[in-house]
């Protein structure tokens, strides 16, 4: 497996994984109306586009090392989305963490959780935080095996829907 920086080149694969991810576990929650204008106003390519010229927010990538293209990716802000729900001093926020549905359970997930942590811990933040959905025992397993711990409720909204998501924080 490789790690690699986003490059405005990979737009387009972001957009597509990222989509493809959501849908795979969620798109049961939601009415097509409500879906499908989530899925543009947060996987359009000039929306990925515009994440990646950003400076405040960086994706790392997970390849096959064989050249089959994107497996995953992870998506980390400076500061957190959420830094005012913490007494965190300077938190990095994890914004995505995404897989090929169809390679879930191959390590991708825990590759990319490890870089983002020495990310965090090289650019000098004391926590992590990243919202789940309340639901999503799977996901929290995965995030407690690395020591986060929720903080608050919050929610997350797709169209008119709004879910309870759970906080979660790390601290480093």
């Amino acid at each position: 497996m490789i790690l690699r920086p986003a490059t405005p080149d990979d737009a387009d694969a972001l957009s597509r994984l990222g989509k493809e991810s959501f849908c795979a576990a969620f798109e049961h929650l939601y009415r097509p109306a409500d879906l499908r204008v989530f899925l543009q106003d947060v996987y359009a390519r000039s929306v990925i586009a515009d994440e990646i010229a950003d400076p405040a927010i960086t994706h790392r990538l997970a390849e096959d090392a064989v050249g089959d293209g994107l497996t995953g990716f992870v998506k980390v802000r400076q500061p957190s989305w959420y830094a005012h729900h913490s007494d965190a001093a300077r938190p990095m926020g994890l914004g995505q963490l995404y897989t090929d549905p169809a390679r879930t359970g191959e390590g991708i997930g825990a590759a990319l959780m490890d870089w983002a942590i020495t990310f965090a811990r090289q650019h000098d933040h004391d926590a992590i935080q990243l919202s789940v959905w309340s639901e999503n025992d799977g996901a929290q397993r995965f995030y407690a095996r690395y020591g986060f711990s929720k903080i608050a409720d919050i929610t997350f909204r797709v169209g008119d829907q709004l879910d309870e998501e759970f906080l979660l924080e790390l601290e480093l």
